[in-house]
């Protein structure tokens, strides 16, 4: 008859368990676990006011969650965007925003989702006068400021009444303007270098991208004397033609010692 033997655990594997029983016992409790979605959204805007951003965006989140299925979730979900925009994480932002836009086509505030992705990706430091300050815009920067734009004529047309839309028009009109002022920068730059033929790739982006807007005058007087100095007559009489028609004062500034479109 053989007796009751008890089984040895291996030494590690006690060390094992024994960690993770003390990690188990370590893990901080939910605080807000029996809280009221109404005190969970009241404590959230608490914090979002005082600017405990990072706080007041986990409150949102679990407010998403808990509250699934309601406009209050939406809400929170909106709220979040606002807090990650504040926190300066755009990534995380424009995602909430996405997922939002995705799940509530129909809803009330889909205007203004637009409006704060668009905000999101905004910055007013883009140089409008970059041309003036030699402000150089990153490629990353490019995007970000053309999915703005996007975000801003989304908006525009599909909610001409809404109150964000004059503000978003003219976020839209200095969008186009930096980049625009950008490209020519950049023209104007390989120009002065002799890179005639880079300097007229870089002159026609604005021109063909950027229509009606100032720094499309720079762009083909660029052309102009890029393709007198390449000996491409045709080409440089008819930039001349365009440029005559579409900034006649141009016509009137030639004449002048100094460049007519050089303001320093």
């Amino acid at each position: 008859m053989r007796g009751f033997r008890l089984s040895v655990v291996p030494a590690g594997w006690a060390v094992w368990m024994a960690l993770v029983l003390s990690a188990c016992s370590s893990t901080p409790s939910d605080n807000t676990a029996n809280w009221s979605i109404d005190r969970l959204y009241t404590e959230a805007k608490d914090e979002a006011k005082s600017g405990a951003w990072d706080k007041s965006i986990n409150l949102f989140d679990k407010l998403e969650g808990r509250a699934a299925g309601t406009t209050l979730a939406q809400q929170a979900q909106l709220e979040k965007a606002y807090g990650q925009y504040r926190t300066g994480d755009k990534i995380q932002a424009v995602s909430t925003l996405d997922r939002f836009l995705k799940l509530h086509p129909a809803s009330p505030a889909v205007d203004y989702a637009l409006y704060l992705k668009g905000l999101v990706n905004f910055n007013d430091n883009l140089g409008l006068f970059s041309f003036i300050t030699r402000q150089d815009l990153s490629e990353r920067d490019q995007k970000a400021a053309k999915d703005s734009y996007e975000s801003f004529r989304e908006l525009v047309q599909r909610f001409p009444e809404s109150k964000y839309t004059p503000d978003s028009r003219q976020r839209m009109i200095y969008i186009v303007n930096s980049l625009a002022s950008y490209e020519v920068h950049v023209a104007r730059y390989y120009f002065s270098r002799g890179a005639y033929v880079a300097a007229i790739n870089r002159a026609q982006v604005a021109v063909s991208d950027f229509q009606g807007v100032p720094a499309v005058a720079e762009a083909l007087s660029i052309m102009v004397k890029s393709y007198d100095a390449l000996g491409m007559t045709e080409l440089r009489d008819d930039s001349q033609r365009v440029l005559d028609k579409s900034f006649p004062q141009a016509a009137n500034a030639r004449t002048e010692s100094k460049a007519w479109w050089k303001i320093w």
